[in-house]
């Protein structure tokens, strides 16, 4: 095996675990993807398909990291939910990892989230209703970025088969 069939095998290893780690965020994501496509475009052979290849998938990293960040801040400004319910929700859903492997990490961020959101509004229908919002918020976030990143690893995977073939 040589070095530049090595590289490419790791960046496409390092690519998966990004896009998994969008919707998984105890593993590193889209900025995992956006360094494997860095490193493919430097060793792993392809000259300036290389460069290309890394040129279009950071343009969907980027897009998905900004619309991700965008879309959940607007929607939790029109559900009016504070930035210290969210960071609440994101303290409990790092003690939850550690109680409740996997699901752990989504539980306690709801949980925190609600509780914060009750002690807030003293109002369990109201608390209900705006963590739902946050909740529906942060999804559609993810899945956004997903989506790009999954472009961005679809670009790597043109890219190799394009220097495959002309290689």
């Amino acid at each position: 095996m040589n070095a530049e069939l090595a590289v490419t095998i790791l960046c496409g290893l390092a690519i998966a675990v990004g896009v998994a780690g969008v919707i998984i965020p105890v593993l590193p994501g889209s900025l995992l993807i956006g360094a494997s496509l860095l490193a493919w475009a430097i060793w792993g052979g392809a000259g300036p398909l290389g460069w290309i290849v890394f040129a279009v998938g950071m343009v969907f990293v980027v897009a998905g990291m900004a619309s991700s960040a965008v879309l959940t801040g607007r929607r939790l400004k029109q559900h009016g939910v504070p930035n210290r319910s969210v960071l609440i929700g994101v303290a409990l859903a790092v003690v939850g990892m550690f109680v409740i492997p996997v699901l752990g990490l989504f539980t306690g961020f709801a949980l925190g989230l609600l509780l914060s959101e009750v002690q807030r509004t003293r109002d369990l229908k109201a608390a209900l209703r705006s963590s739902g919002a946050a909740l529906k918020a942060t999804g559609v976030g993810i899945l956004v970025e997903f989506g790009l990143a999954c472009a961005a690893a679809s670009t790597w995977i043109i890219g190799v088969w394009i220097h495959a073939v002309n290689g």
